[in-house]
């Protein structure tokens, strides 16, 4: 959708401003990319390093106040609209305005004098496809309305919000990287987060003669609910065992654990008096794992090493898929495909359970790997998959 349409909608739906109060009459567009992550899966929440980069593919929305203490919203995607007061303790029942009502509840607690508002948005993420198109839906709304109503926190700031409304209004318990990779992203350039201490790097990403491609199962999945939420359990409850046996230590997540530290655990479960179950330790194995492949990544990139990137990517792959129990049939379908055409790496992307596989291709690999997949999973699922290229993007933005 372009600016010009999407102000067409909005209005459609609202006609010109009437209210005498609200002198700011026109309304602006704003913008928030979803993202992909190239390495380094559920280590966000654990402490530990993401390899994101926003995309061309993103969230717009037209905002502008209306001088009352009313919230107009409209989504253009799902053909709904909602209204609600801005101090409502509840808020709407819809998710995909609670995202905008979260966001807006907690710029108010940042100190930003959130009034009622007119809004329509539409976006061109992929839903359920790993690529975060609710974080792109937050960052969009976190950005716009501190600027509409004169705020003034920072960018960090819009991440923390966007996740918060995540926690408190979504019910999903995610880390910071998707949030992240909306707001700070730019174009041609991947970003080196550490969760921990929030420090990041860019790193340009442009490799010759090779291309990013999704591969959208078009699997929905939805990460709301207790798988999430589990897995992160488990890998809370693996940390504050280590840090039973060690009290002289200051052990937050699994960041700060090592492969010494889980086969010490291992050994002494009995006497760490904790009911840990083997999914938990499976789990945790997993988190070390990625811990150490995105560390290798980084080092494979500065070398230009693109081999040593795929060969990571596939062993993560295996790692979701075995040990943290994320992946599914179709996805393993689409990585096995992968290997196949000789893809040089492959992997789920995304929280799991569905969405896409994200792939590094050889220039002139591309036309036989994507023509094989979609072929090959129409036959066996039913239905096609979409081919997503990727081009890296920029961040969150106002559309001038």
């Amino acid at each position: 959708m372009t600016k010009q349409q999407i102000l067409s909608a909005f209005a459609d739906k609202f006609g010109q401003m009437s209210n005498d109060k609200c002198q700011m009459a026109n309304p602006t567009v704003y913008a928030s990319p979803g993202r992909i992550n190239l390495i380094g899966e559920h280590t966000d929440y654990n402490g530990g390093f993401v390899f994101p980069g926003a995309v061309q593919q993103g969230i717009m929305a037209v905002i502008r106040p209306n001088g009352t203490d009313i919230v107009r919203a409209c989504s253009l995607d799902l053909n709904d609209s909602a209204e609600w007061p801005v101090n409502d303790p509840q808020g709407p029942q819809s998710t995909c305005f609670r995202f905008v009502y979260g966001v807006a509840r907690e710029l108010i607690e940042r100190g930003v004098a959130v009034k009622g508002f007119d809004t329509v948005f539409a976006g061109d993420v992929p839903l359920g496809a790993g690529m975060s198109s609710s974080a792109a839906l937050e960052s969009c709304f976190a950005f716009g309305l501190n600027e509409q109503f004169g705020g003034s926190v920072s960018k960090w700031d819009m991440v923390l919000a966007g996740q918060a409304t995540e926690h408190k209004y979504i019910g999903c318990n995610c880390g910071i990287m998707d949030q992240f990779a909306s707001v700070f992203g730019q174009k041609g350039k991947l970003m080196r987060l550490d969760c921990r201490s929030r420090e990041f790097e860019y790193f340009p990403f442009e490799p010759k003669g090779y291309r990013l491609v999704l591969v959208n199962s078009c699997v929905k999945h939805e990460l709301a609910g207790s798988p999430y939420n589990d897995r992160r359990r488990s890998c809370e409850n693996v940390a504050a065992a280590i840090q039973a046996l060690h009290p002289d230590r200051k052990i937050e997540t699994l960041r700060d654990c090592t492969w010494e530290d889980l086969e010490e655990l291992k050994c002494k479960l009995s006497i760490v008096n904790c009911q840990l179950s083997p999914e938990d330790i499976q789990r945790a194995t997993f988190v070390l794992g990625e811990k150490d492949r995105v560390l290798a990544v980084c080092d494979a990139l500065l070398k230009g090493d693109y081999e040593e990137v795929g060969r990571q990517m596939y062993r993560t792959h295996e790692g979701l898929s075995r040990e943290y129990e994320v992946s599914c049939e179709e996805l393993d379908f689409l990585n096995d495909i992968a290997k196949e055409c000789g893809v040089t790496g492959s992997r789920i992307m995304g929280g799991g359970f569905g969405g896409c596989t994200i792939n590094l291709v050889k220039d002139e690999l591309y036309d036989a790997f994507t023509r094989r997949a979609v072929e090959a999973f129409e036959a066996k699922y039913g239905h096609k998959p979409v081919i997503i290229d990727v081009i890296i993007g920029d961040g969150s933005r106002r559309i001038d």
